[in-house]
């Protein structure tokens, strides 16, 4: 048996299809992928290596820190991911992250500030992969759509405010939103004018390349013509400042060292920063496997954006996530799999081995520009706009989102950010709309009579919906509902009726609450009863022992059954209530 073979089934295997999925579908790879693969993945490599320079510089690194977190990271998603387009390196607002996070630990010391960067990227990564294993991969739903715009928009303007310093040719210092542009506004007459003529200049490249040469990545050909002109003009001499010397070489693989004492506070970034960089990745990965038509799995993706954070940190980078510009140029020019991924890599080590020199003369300036040009594609006015057609509260949310980043701070604003998205789920969930329900002409099935108001309603009869699970926190809500509906019904209401549709779950609390509202119906002489979810019912009651002749409602199938069930008992005049034939 060759060697190829004896991989092929080992990668095959269900276990390790599971671990590495992204092994196995190498191990099936089609040759007619692999130019337009390769093509893909120089492309991927032309916007990776300008951004990476200037993602480094805005996580105050070396530039070559930038490249580093754009090699080994793509090739461990490679094996563990299950996109087959998703790239992953440096990314604008988890630089962001990173930065607000360490900065106040290192207090000024550089070195430390670089070992604390590399650990809080092994701690999220070791973190995503915990989080793998206890399948929460739903988290990427956790931050709702409306949360994750505000945040990222809040994260753009920081990330705008603080480059502009440099395109100006002037330091700032302040930190947070409001006190940063008063500064910016304060310090306007110090601005050094080459450096703003480089920047403008860089500018005005990153708007005119794509209309006019869409085949080019405009980020490299801003840096490459900043890089000649400082060079043919002499702009270090006049005070224009660069990027400097870059080491050549691959990064050495290292396990970084840093003081156990300041765990506690990594910990907390670190899982913050898992929680951000994750549902950001899994927006940019499900939007291109639904245009692609294909599935990617939560969970494995959790693993493998940790595996990825971990090569990251061992080869002396920082925290990645998934990238969307890279990911949209791997789209754009055909690639098929992830060995799109692999190739970008092999050319930015490439680079990093035997074409570092040029890179040297690349101004901040045109690093600036690039990273408020990458800044302002995170605000999503659009996004924004319908969120405000949709739903204001959600619309309020989103600015809050907006204005927690400007008020305390990125890596606060996740925690404003959860907080937020608890308190609507809890909203959500413990206080449903309750509906009386009719039957409208034309019409199969019941409908809430106050969205209906021609709706006919049986005599004696209350069908009611409770929309949402009958939970610890909203049983009693629950039972105010019914006990409100069953008043309104007045004296005439002998059966009142839960639809159970809507209700997936009964916990306990909600069981006691069910309970008390029939004997307390009971007192009044009405029957309380519920349709739907029979079967979950019986099987429910019949492995707890508890038979459902000890129920204290009966249970019918359907909402249609205790019409008839009630009509046979009970004299309707259907002269003045007619009950339609619709199914239910």
């Amino acid at each position: 048996m060759s060697g190829n073979t004896r991989l092929t089934q080992i990668t095959r295997t269900p276990y390790f299809e599971k671990i590495a999925p992204g092994l196995t579908r190498l191990s099936k790879y089609q040759r007619s992928d692999l130019s337009h693969d390769v093509f893909a993945g120089l492309s991927v490599a032309a916007v990776a290596l300008p951004v990476g320079v200037a993602y480094a510089q805005l996580a105050g690194f070396n530039p070559a820190v930038g490249l580093y977190s754009s090699i080994l990271p793509l090739l461990a998603y490679a094996i563990f991911g299950t996109s087959r387009q998703l790239i992953i390196g440096p990314d604008a607002a988890t630089c962001a992250l990173v930065t607000a996070a360490v900065n106040p630990l290192a207090a000024g010391d550089q070195n430390l500030y670089e070992s604390l960067s590399v650990t809080l990227a092994l701690l999220a990564g070791v973190l995503c992969i915990g989080a793998s294993f206890l399948r929460l991969g739903a988290l990427a739903d956790f931050l709702s759509k409306p949360i994750l715009v505000g945040f990222l928009n809040g994260i753009a303007l920081s990330i705008i405010l603080g480059q502009i310093g440099k395109i100006f040719g002037y330091s700032m210092t302040k930190g947070g939103i409001v006190p940063r542009l008063i500064e910016f506004i304060e310090r306007l007459g110090l601005t050094h004018w080459p450096t703003l003529a480089v920047g403008l200049g860089s500018f005005l490249v990153l708007l005119i390349t794509p209309r006019l040469f869409r085949g080019i990545p405009a980020a490299l050909l801003a840096m490459i013509m900043a890089a000649i002109a400082v060079r043919m003009l002499g702009l270090e001499g006049q005070g224009v400042k660069t990027v400097g010397e870059i080491p050549a070489g691959l990064p050495v693989l290292k396990v970084p060292h840093f003081p156990l004492s300041m765990v506690p506070s990594l910990l907390g970034d670190a899982a913050g920063l898992a929680l951000v960089t994750f549902s950001s990745m899994m927006l940019t990965s499900r939007s291109f496997a639904s245009k692609n038509r294909y599935d990617i799995d939560a969970d494995r993706e959790f693993a493998a954006l940790g595996t990825a954070n971990i090569a990251s940190a061992l080869s002396q980078g920082f925290a990645v996530s998934g990238a969307d510009s890279r990911t949209a140029m791997s789209d754009a020019t055909g690639g098929r799999t992830q060995v799109t991924g692999l190739f970008a890599a092999a050319t930015i080590a490439v680079v990093l081995l035997f074409f570092t020199g040029p890179l040297r003369y690349v101004p901040t300036a045109a690093l600036g520009a690039v990273l408020v040009k990458a800044a302002a594609s995170l605000v999503d006015l659009r996004a924004l706009g319908r969120i405000y057609q949709i739903d204001r509260r959600e619309f309020a949310l989103s600015i809050v989102a907006t204005l927690g980043v400007v008020a305390v701070g990125s890596m606060e604003a996740i925690l404003v950010a959860v907080v937020l998205a608890i308190l609507r789920f809890v909203k959500l969930v413990s206080r449903p709309k309750i509906e009386i329900l009719g039957e409208v002409k034309g019409f199969p099935g019941f409908h809430a009579v106050d969205r209906h108001p021609e709706a006919v309603t049986v005599p004696g009869l209350t069908l009611l919906r409770f929309n949402a699970p009958i939970v610890f926190f909203n049983a009693p809500f629950f039972k105010r509902g019914v006990i409100a509906a069953a008043d309104a019904a007045g004296p005439s209401l002998k059966w009142l009726v839960l639809d159970m549709l809507p209700i997936t779950l009964v916990d306990t609390t909600g069981l006691y609450t069910v309970d008390e509202i029939a004997d307390t119906l009971r007192e009044r002489g009405v029957i309380l009863a519920a349709a739907g979810r029979q079967t979950e019912w019986r099987l429910w009651a019949e492995s707890r022992h508890r038979g459902l002749k000890d129920q204290k409602i009966a249970i019918y199938p359907t909402l249609r059954e205790v019409i008839r069930d009630y009509q046979s008992v009970h004299t309707v005049s259907v002269n003045v209530h007619q009950v339609g034939s619709a199914s239910n």
